[in-house]
């Protein structure tokens, strides 16, 4: 089998925009979330958000932008990062076995709702004629494929919180089989709309706002932890047949060595221990590694009191008591909970705390739970540690489990 390694890094977040940035924030604590910018907030119950700073004039042209849904901007502005990043240059013969995996939770949703309040409340008599095009799931990976001219396979993954994360596993395999050369993998998220913030109010799953620092409402792993805080923004990531990568002299950030997707079939919300524990295993098994090799996991940790129990309780299933040595941040507490971008954001993370020898902290975690008694990095970063293999965890609504394990790369 044929080794994947990642030679660009792009992204698109509440804590940073570029990647040294992005990382630089995470371990300093640095929250993104914030009371929500929207005119719209002041019909919600819950006004908290994790937003991306972010000016799409500054990427696009006015004609541009008229065929752009908010999470194909973050796709695009996050994908040219990471093929700039990885000096990535593709010679015509090259671009048949170069492709584009993508995730998404719910695509174009902003393009869809502003079409339905033209249609419905003002009686605008039709949509905009490009509402389809800007609005279907697969907009964001279509113009990442047009903007570089890449004719390989392209996919768009839509599991709910895992989307980006299977998307860069398959997009791994693909690789590692020689179905392709080069990938363009990650996903894209823009969900801050006012009926997607009402649905997910209603569903009861929404952190209430901290009374003391807003900017501390999501609380992986803390006793006091009242559910997720809702964020946008995007991660993409450039994946290389090693050989390649190396015979151009690329910077490599690290090698994808590990991949396991799988279903709870149990519920559709609750999440099940035992599905998590079967990816978990199976990401050691693909990656040929005892559970002792790993040292840092990025937790899927949203904050909800049932979510961060079942998540410790199969972390300790599958690592014994090693479970007790292995950091474990969610970084959701910054950044908040992207949905179908938010396990490239962590596996990006999981990345650079390798390149950095560096583990950011779960913030806000003020209050022990007994039920999450793992290390879980409260409050303060770590740097100057030995991590060379690294996990990142995905578990999603429907029970869409996937998990991916990257090293530190040695040719």
């Amino acid at each position: 089998m044929r080794k994947v390694v990642i030679t660009g890094l792009g992204v698109v977040s509440p804590v940073g925009n570029k990647t040294n940035d992005f990382f630089d924030n995470l371990m300093s604590g640095k929250s993104g979330v914030r009371s929500l910018s929207a005119a719209f907030s002041q019909k919600l119950s819950i006004r908290v958000a994790a937003e991306a700073d972010f000016d799409p004039s500054a990427h696009f042209s006015r004609m541009k932008l008229g065929s752009l849904d908010r999470f194909s901007q973050f796709a695009l502005v996050a994908a040219r990062d990471a093929v700039e990043d990885s000096a990535l240059a593709l010679l015509e013969s090259e671009k048949r076995r170069s492709g584009v995996y993508l995730g998404t939770g719910i695509g174009g949703i902003g393009t869809i709702e502003e079409g339905y309040v033209e249609i419905y409340t003002r009686e605008v008599p039709r949509f905009k004629p490009l509402t389809v095009l800007m609005a279907m799931n697969n907009a964001a990976a279509s113009q990442i494929s047009l903007e570089y001219g890449l004719q390989g396979p392209n996919v768009t993954y839509s599991t709910a919180c895992s989307s980006s994360s299977i998307a860069i596993g398959e997009a791994y395999r693909l690789i590692k089989h020689g179905y392709a050369d080069v990938m363009v993998a990650g996903g894209s998220e823009a969900l801050l709309t006012f009926g997607t913030i009402s649905a997910w109010i209603s569903l009861r799953t929404l952190a209430l706002p901290d009374e003391k620092d807003i900017s501390a409402t999501c609380k992986p792993f803390s006793k006091d932890r009242t559910g997720l805080v809702l964020g946008e923004g995007a991660a993409v990531l450039v994946l290389e047949e090693a050989g390649r990568a190396l015979a151009r002299g690329a910077k490599i950030y690290g090698e994808i060595i590990g991949y396991g997707a799988g279903s709870d079939a149990c519920h559709i919300t609750k999440p099940s221990m035992e599905g998590q524990v079967r990816s978990m295993k199976d990401a050691l098994n693909d990656a040929g590694i005892a559970p002792e090799e790993i040292d840092h996991i990025n937790a899927h940790g949203t904050g909800t009191a049932v979510g961060d129990a079942v998540e410790t309780a199969a972390i300790r299933e599958v690592f014994g008591q090693y479970a007790y040595r292995i950091p474990v941040t969610s970084t959701k507490s910054m950044h908040g909970h992207m949905m179908g971008a938010t396990g490239a954001v962590e596996f990006m993370a999981a990345l650079l705390a390798i390149k950095n020898r560096s583990v950011p902290p779960t913030a806000n975690l003020d209050v022990p739970d007994p039920e999450c008694d793992l290390d879980y990095v409260p409050n303060v970063g770590r740097r100057g540690l030995d991590i060379r293999t690294v996990m990142s965890n995905s578990f999603a609504f429907g029970g869409s489990n996937a998990v991916l394990i990257a090293r530190e790369f040695e040719s």
